[in-house]
């Protein structure tokens, strides 16, 4: 459904190109596709959610990372992913988030600015969609 909806939004928005296919013009406006918007809007509020502490109730999700012992993830800016045995339990901001969050690269995380993560993060994620 929602494929659809951005399918055709992408007609409304580029009437000249209804020749090409949905996929083309989605990468001709350099939008991405919903199964990648979703974790992108997932890193973006947890970016913003680690950097600034706020809002409350979503920082207290959060959870950092700390091994038992020294490892290499250590340096990796890791958080904590709880155990979730529902795909209900899998849909919620205290698993998702560190899920997304510790799926993108380090060089992401590390990110100056709020601008800079988006641009990274779309960058990182349309490279995905050609590999793929």
């Amino acid at each position: 459904m929602l494929l659809s909806a951005q399918n055709s939004l992408t007609c409304a928005v580029l009437p000249s190109l209804r020749h090409l296919s949905a996929s083309e013009r989605i990468s001709y406006l350099q939008w991405l596709p919903v199964h990648y918007r979703i974790p992108f809007k997932i890193a973006t509020l947890t970016y913003k959610t680690l950097a600034t502490c706020q809002p409350s109730y979503l920082y207290n999700l959060l959870q950092v990372y700390h091994p038992s012992r020294a490892l290499r993830s250590s340096t990796q800016q890791l958080l904590h992913i709880p155990y979730m045995s529902t795909d209900f339990g899998w849909r919620a901001f205290s698993y998702s988030s560190p899920a997304t969050w510790n799926s993108i690269p380090i060089s992401i995380k590390n990110c100056s600015s709020l601008y800079s993560l988006k641009c990274h993060l779309k960058s990182c994620f349309i490279a995905q969609l050609t590999n793929n």
